[in-house]
């Protein structure tokens, strides 16, 4: 008899739903940090688009970086994941992370983008001549 007829198969077992593992917890740290970025990412866009307020560039940097948190998290995530949904790897948050990272780096990048539009110095040529 063979060593492989004698080893014993690999069976992949399920995970109770409520028990956090570590895939789990780091997709969950890494879907916050994507919501955070989200969320300031829109603000920071938000803001960037009203007339006569500060762009955002700090809030859009902020949200570059956790956007880019959530998605570096999320690869790790599914990389890492030896199995699918319900084996406790954290896969499905992984995949949720790469979506919510990457919708939150497009939105710091348009804030990013719509800043520095706002401050060139052509722009900034205009508002002196405008405003006096």
């Amino acid at each position: 008899m063979s060593v492989l007829a004698t080893a014993a198969p690999a069976v992949e077992q399920a995970v109770d739903s409520y028990t956090l593992t570590t895939g789990r917890l780091l997709s969950l740290v890494g879907t916050v940090s994507g919501l955070a970025g989200l969320v300031i990412g829109g603000l920071a866009l938000a803001r960037s688009r009203r007339a006569g307020a500060r762009p955002g560039k700090r809030g859009a940097m902020v949200a570059l970086v956790a956007g880019l948190a959530c998605l570096v998290i999320g690869g790790v995530v599914v990389a890492a994941a030896d199995g699918g949904p319900g084996t406790g790897y954290g896969i499905v948050g992984g995949f949720v992370d790469l979506v919510v990272g990457l919708i939150a780096t497009v939105l710091s990048g348009l804030a990013l983008a719509r800043s520095r539009r706002a401050t060139s110095p052509a722009d900034r040529i205009h508002h002196e001549r405008v405003l006096g």
